[in-house]
């Protein structure tokens, strides 16, 4: 029995996207296969020339150029940077979604490269090198090649293609806003009205070849909190005459742990507390009147985030006050949950066994990072899956993180990620 499932899998595939015409998808197919080596060269140089959130000026204009070549519609400064590309087919249909973020991060490369990053920049007051270090560079490239393999079957296609190309997917810079949120607030799926939308992200943690995603929450929502302990100053030896902020600050860290393994919920769905920054003193005979804590939240369920949130305030001030200081608590909302939608996963995993196999398309559990196309989900149907790109002879346990100055994928994956972006954009076009 366990030998058909496969089988089984493979029939279910081939009924869902029954209606896509056998010689336009042949047609397509054949055109993903011929652009490869072009998408690879644009991912190429993005990677060598990469830019910040909200500072993505090459990047977008590459892309502007890209779109305008195809003859699509054109609208750029969108959230400082972005670009939007609309294609319209010749016949009645869905209005449909896909994204792309282009922003880069600010780490030095050190991967060896040919083509690596040799950009520099200033980060919150602080010189860094610039690194396509999640891999933003390949989501451009594919979007981009997306765009013009269905552009070239303009005459076949139902209804319209909104090709988003989106800055600052990382954060916007300090007093700025950006990303999907600012996407969505200055109407890029309003006009025309989107009705889903698609997106995909490359992992160097999945081997090249596999197509990754889960129903409902996939990746967490990202809170940001900040906790600034006021003391009183007093000479390093003499700690009985003032109040010590860095001794209760370490207090505070060691409870909000207490947060996540004795008070919340952890079979229900994951969640984190991590302080990332603990900033205090100047000298070392001199405890210093305040100290600053700073942090991320990650949950996957609305009710469990609020109660963090409330425990995070409550753990703070309460053992500040227990140790004679004060603790003024700061939570900002931030991404929500990457939420796709189930019915629209439902009716898209058999694009994806199309696209990669049935035996290379995986459920997976949720995902402790966070991803901003939730802003978009929160206003549409969205499906928003993960593209392998690492070696298949690397150990997942071992292979360079996302976000670190080794990061590298496999380019061999990129044609799988086209591929299943052409997949879900079809089939869903071919639908309704």
């Amino acid at each position: 029995m366990k030998n058909f499932i496969p089988l089984i899998l493979g029939l279910v595939s081939l009924v869902a996207v029954a209606q896509v015409n056998p010689k336009l998808q042949a047609s397509i197919t054949k055109a993903a296969l011929a652009i490869e080596p072009k998408m690879v060269d644009w991912r190429r140089n993005i990677h060598q020339y990469p830019e910040l959130s909200n500072r993505e000026f090459k990047t977008a204009q590459k892309v502007a150029d890209h779109l305008n070549r195809l003859g699509l519609e054109v609208k750029t400064g969108i959230a400082h940077t972005g670009v939007v590309g609309i294609l319209k087919g010749v016949k009645p249909g869905p209005v449909i979604a896909l994204r792309a973020d282009m922003d880069a991060l600010p780490v030095t490369e050190r991967n060896g490269l040919p083509f690596a990053s040799r950009e520099r920049a200033v980060f919150n007051g602080q010189e860094t090198g610039v690194m396509h270090a999640c891999g933003h560079d390949t989501h451009v490239a594919i979007l981009m090649a997306t765009a013009e393999v269905l552009a070239q079957h303009k005459n076949e296609l139902k209804g319209t293609i909104v090709f988003i190309f989106q800055p600052a997917e990382e954060g916007a810079p300090a007093g700025e806003e950006g990303g999907a949120d600012l996407m969505v607030k200055q109407g890029v799926l309003d006009n025309p009205k989107a009705e889903v939308i698609f997106g995909l992200h490359i992992s160097s943690g999945t081997p090249i070849g596999e197509l990754t995603y889960r129903p409902g929450g996939l990746l967490a929502a990202a809170d940001n909190f900040s906790i600034r302990v006021k003391g009183r100053q007093s000479h390093g030896s003499t700690p009985w005459m003032g109040v010590d902020p860095i001794v209760i600050s370490s207090q505070i860290v060691l409870g909000l742990q207490t947060i996540i393994s004795r008070q919340t919920e952890l079979t229900h769905e994951a969640a984190v507390i991590t302080v990332g920054r603990f900033q205090s003193g100047i000298r070392e005979n001199i405890i210093p009147e305040e100290a600053f804590l700073a942090g991320t939240i990650r949950t996957l369920d609305t009710a469990m985030q609020n109660l963090i949130h409330k425990k995070i305030i409550h753990t703070a001030t309460a053992i500040a006050e227990s140790g004679g200081a004060i603790a003024e608590v700061k939570i900002q909302r931030g991404t929500p949950v990457t939420f796709n939608d189930p019915e629209l996963t439902r009716k898209m995993v058999p694009s994806l066994q199309k696209a990669a196999g049935v035996e290379k398309t995986f459920e997976i559990k949720a995902i402790t990072g966070a991803e901003d196309f939730a802003f978009y989900q929160k206003r549409i149907p969205g499906f928003f899956f993960f593209v392998g790109g690492m070696p298949p002879d690397q150990d997942p346990a071992t292979v360079p993180a996302h976000h670190t100055p080794d990061f590298m994928i496999d380019e061999r994956g990129l044609l799988t990620g086209l591929k299943a972006m052409l997949q879900v954009t079809l089939d869903y076009m071919f639908m309704k």
